[in-house]
């Protein structure tokens, strides 16, 4: 399994902390050394659950049609609705959102083929991913991608748990699909924003893949 570079530091740091607090525990509770293999046991675990949150899988992504949206996250649809986008296209848009658990892979993809032609960073709170207001008020961080066939606003949402994103979108850098936008530690949420004319695939509530599941398709260029 390969791990996502960012993850390295993440599991040293808390590789380093529970080694620290076994060897305090096991000076503690010398003598009862069931309870420290029980210890010792859940801190393992709990490293190996941290490393799958940074494990980085190969996805194919291999459509050559520009107008095809390939999902660009793992995890669990939980909105698709007509929304006002104020932020850059400031009209109406079509919203599809995607929650991510903890138990996602939490890399980011680009959804299109394309010209980045916008990316903002967004300090906020960090509330609950599936909260209505998340995708307002939490940290984020705002791309905006798009070719002939049209422009997607993609965003990387942090949660409750998930408190860092790390992005490599730059303006005026020509991506493809299946380029890593960046990745969310801990998961969370991942907003698209597409164009009215736009087909939509996917249904509320459905489960997808990054790379394999087809989220929508642009309208042909006119």
């Amino acid at each position: 399994m390969k791990i996502h570079k960012v993850g390295y530091r993440v599991i040293f740091k808390f590789f380093v902390l529970l080694l620290i607090a076994n060897i305090i525990i096991g000076l503690v509770l010398s003598g009862y050394a069931l309870w420290q293999y029980i210890i010792y046991g859940a801190s393992l675990i709990f490293l190996i659950i941290v490393g799958l949150f940074f494990r980085e899988p190969k996805r194919p992504f291999d459509v050559e049609d520009d107008g095809t949206i390939i999902c660009p996250a793992d995890g669990k649809i939980v909105v698709i609705e007509e929304v006002e986008e104020n932020e850059f296209f400031k009209d109406v848009r079509r919203q599809v959102s995607i929650f991510m658990s903890i138990t996602n892979v939490h890399i980011n993809w680009y959804p299109i083929n394309g010209l980045v032609k916008y990316v903002k960073y967004h300090a906020g709170k960090y509330l609950v991913a599936f909260h209505p207001k998340s995708s307002e008020e939490n940290e984020q961080n705002t791309v905006v991608v798009g070719n002939e066939r049209g422009d997607i606003l993609f965003r990387q949402i942090a949660g409750y748990v998930a408190r860092k994103i790390v992005s490599y979108a730059e303006p005026g850098n020509a991506v493809e699909r299946g380029d890593q936008v960046g990745i969310i530690k801990f998961g969370s949420r991942v907003d698209l924003f597409l164009p009215m004319d736009a087909s939509i695939e996917i249904e509320l509530n459905q489960k997808v893949t990054a790379g394999k599941t087809v989220i929508g398709r642009l309208a042909p260029a006119s």
